[in-house]
């Protein structure tokens, strides 16, 4: 039996030689419900607007996908093109209507962000377990069904493990999903995980620098709970403000050792440059 492919789930629903040549009808915008498997949480606000000026000028080009509902109808696909419509104060939009079962909606909407307006790595990890679970399907069936490689599909979904101050940074675009997978493979607590994505997206490392911090031994810890309360604190500091580990080593009568970390020649330079920034006048105490 031939498996279904996800990525075709339109093109079945909405012939080529009907898209081509018969006009889609318009229907009222305000008979158009949500779509609640709709997978996209997070819209970007700028291309949204882009949208809905194209849409003023040039009306709506592509036609939504929609079923019936009560009165009214469902969105199944389009929500940008619609909430353009709005937006630019349109009371009709073009739409394909089709019966469609409830166990395809999610699978349309995915289908639809995925092909035309990509949903940020959250929110495709997302859609996949929820794919995954409503349609009790394994990683390999979903991978075929999407037409991608099962590692791709398990190294999204590992994404779904980040504590979700990570999550909010990946799906803003703040930090990457490479940056993420990173992170995890670090295995560091929720908690260190989070502080080092802030560092990550503060000091604007790569995913090459943040997989350096990941296969270290170290991986920049706090200092042990022995250290004088001045020193740690101290430590903590100069660990937080130079993005590595740094030692205070304090030895008879007060003198002491201070030992900052680099773990790259690029790293090194970062240092540099942080230490050699703002230098304190003749005399001034740091």
């Amino acid at each position: 039996m031939k498996k279904r492919v996800l990525g075709r789930g339109l093109e079945v629903l909405i012939p080529e030689n009907e898209r081509l040549e018969t006009p889609p009808p318009e229907i009222d915008i305000d008979r158009i419900i949500p779509n609640p498997d709709q997978p996209r949480f997070r819209m970007d606000e700028k291309k949204l607007e882009e949208l809905s000026s194209s849409v003023r000028e040039h009306g709506v080009l592509q036609p939504i996908l929609v079923r019936p509902c009560g009165n009214g109808y469902q969105l199944v696909a389009g929500e940008r093109r619609l909430m353009a419509a709005q937006r630019a104060g349109l009371m009709k939009i073009p739409a394909i209507v089709r019966q469609i079962p409830d166990d395809r909606l999610l699978e349309l909407a995915l289908v639809e962000n995925i092909q035309r307006e990509q949903l940020n790595p959250i929110e495709e990890a997302q859609a996949c377990q929820r794919l995954i679970d409503e349609l009790k399907i394994t990683q390999e069936e979903l991978s075929q069904k999407l037409g991608k490689d099962r590692s791709t599909v398990a190294n999204s979904l590992r994404l779904l493990k980040l504590p979700p101050p990570v999550k909010l940074l990946v799906a803003e675009g703040k930090i990457s999903a490479g940056h993420a997978r990173a992170l995890l493979a670090a295995n560091v607590s929720p908690t260190e995980m989070s502080r080092i994505a802030g560092v990550i997206e503060k000091k604007g490392w790569s995913v090459r620098e943040t997989e350096r911090w990941a296969r270290r031994p170290d991986r920049i810890p706090r200092p042990p709970a022995s250290l004088d309360p001045n020193d740690a604190a101290a430590t903590d500091r100069l660990r937080l403000v130079l993005g590595t580990k740094v030692e205070i080593r304090t030895k008879a009568k007060g003198a002491g050792q201070i030992r900052i970390h680099y773990f790259s020649q690029e790293d090194l330079i970062r240092i540099f440059a942080l230490l050699t920034e703002k230098r304190p006048s003749n005399g001034a105490r740091l």
